[in-house]
């Protein structure tokens, strides 16, 4: 109990309460008040020593962040005369349930707690979507994170609401996005949103992968294949060990880093895991033979995934990290025909998909995973195992850098006796590689092959 709302009119509410009846924990504080909102936020902020700020103007919402309690509560005035009126303006049942926050018994005049108990969502009527466009994305998003399903009447309003969504302001529907992008039943999430139109609404271009027909090495459309790959990455996200040994908790460490937009390295490969192919409609040609071809989907692919960060507004950051994976997730695939790859290969290959060297490489895994067409055992088999030496390499170029070239610019231009300029940028990056292989550690043999590399340039 918050000594602060002692003798106040307020209650708990929404997904607060729903989420104490599901014994979910929560660390969300949902707080409606009869009085000035902003009061009694300031005297819950006093209460737990955190900040307050403002959280809506539209709404009148107050947001206090309690840092040693790990909590945090939204303070909201009712939306209507009554607790029962503001309950009615909510969105499911099973957000429109109060309690006093000074204890007493539940208030539930919409049913929410048998359709709690019945594992079902249900919409408060068709004016519940137009006063939020965004509410039918939260639908997915719910069934994403409770493993609940709609009923009938709630998928028919749905559908009807859809193309709607995209009203809502971006970065709300980015943040709903997220949510359902990183809960664990994402994959039931994602159904619903396709089966209601809210993914052609806010994902055109992943919805546009369906029936676009892929080669004998494929068992599925694009779209079919996209979920697989979701699919095995949330999967491969418990198999770290298995499939990269010892050099698991380095890789683990690298995926909990926080990326942007509230996402860990680990979460944002889902999203890449659900855009990496949607360049494939656009390129798609079929050859004299009969096989099906998709060159230049990455190229294409990072163009759209650029599109669509900028479209919902996420950070650069995270869009720069979703165009790496998209540019760069076919990469380990073309050198796996190459092994036993020379440092040579192993360098490019960690400079070219470089930033994303360690998360591409684990992406391509889940990729691989579900290609399963003619040939597939044999094919994941020795992706798998090049992926393995190749995370190795990718967790201590992402540790250590590129390699430090044995000799500065300036320095390599009085030695050559040439001046600095655009003929020492090509000759550093090819010292670059060769203190990556070995054959320039010193000083001396850097200068010595930068000689050699001018005396006998490349043609």
């Amino acid at each position: 109990m918050i000594e602060a709302l002692a003798g106040r009119e307020a209650w708990l509410v929404g997904g607060t309460l729903r989420d104490e009846l599901l014994r979910r924990e929560t660390t969300d504080v949902d707080i409606a008040v009869s009085e000035d909102p902003e009061g009694v936020a300031r005297a819950i902020a006093k209460e737990v020593r955190g900040p307050v700020f403002r959280l809506s103007e539209a709404f009148g919402a107050w947001r206090v962040i309690d840092r040693r309690g790990g909590r945090t509560f939204d303070v909201s005035p009712l939306q209507g005369d009554s607790i029962e009126a503001d309950l009615a303006r909510r969105d499911f049942t099973i957000n429109a349930m109060a309690r006093p926050a000074a204890g007493g018994e539940t208030i539930d005049p919409h049913g929410g707690r048998a359709d709690l108990d019945a594992r079902v969502l249900r919409v408060l009527g068709a004016d519940a979507y137009v006063s939020d466009p965004l509410r039918p994305l939260r639908l997915a998003r719910l069934v994403a994170e409770l493993g609940f399903r709609p009923d009938p009447d709630t998928e028919r309003l749905t559908r009807e609401a859809a193309p709607a969504v995209t009203q809502a302001a971006p970065e709300r529907a980015f943040a709903e996005l997220r949510r359902l992008v990183t809960a664990d039943g994402v994959l039931a999430g994602m159904a619903v949103a396709d089966q209601l139109g809210l993914l052609a609404a806010v994902l055109p271009e992943v919805s546009g992968l369906h029936d676009v027909e892929q080669s004998q090495y494929h068992h599925l459309d694009v779209y079919g294949h996209t979920m697989e790959v979701l699919e095995q990455q949330v999967e491969l996200e418990h198999r770290l060990e298995e499939l990269f040994g010892d050099d698991a908790p380095r890789l683990l460490a690298v995926l909990d880093e926080p990326l942007g937009d509230e996402l860990t390295r680990r979460q944002a490969l889902r999203f890449g895991a659900l855009l990496h192919d949607v360049g494939k409609p656009q390129t798609r040609g079929v050859r004299d033979d009969g096989r099906v071809t998709f060159m230049g989907h990455d190229a294409v692919g990072e163009e759209m995934v650029r599109s669509l960060c900028r479209r919902l507004r996420t950070s650069e950051r995270v869009s720069r990290f979703l165009e790496g994976l998209t540019r760069h997730h076919l990469v380990l695939g073309f050198l796996v025909h190459q092994r036993p790859l020379s440092r040579e290969l192993v360098y490019r290959y960690l400079k070219h998909t470089s930033p994303v060297e360690v998360e591409v490489t684990l992406l391509s895994c889940a990729d691989r995973l579900a290609t399963r067409g003619k040939h597939a055992d044999r094919a994941i088999a020795a992706h798998l195992e090049l992926a393995r030496e190749l995370m190795r390499e990718a967790l201590d170029w992402r540790a250590a850098g590129p390699p430090s070239v044995p000799v500065r610019g300036d320095e390599l231009a009085a030695e050559l006796g040439i001046e600095p300029g655009p003929e020492l940028g090509p000759l550093l990056a090819e010292l670059e590689q060769a203190a990556f292989t070995g054959e320039a550690r010193t000083r001396e043999d850097a200068v010595e092959l930068a000689r050699r590399i001018r005396q006998n340039p490349a043609t």
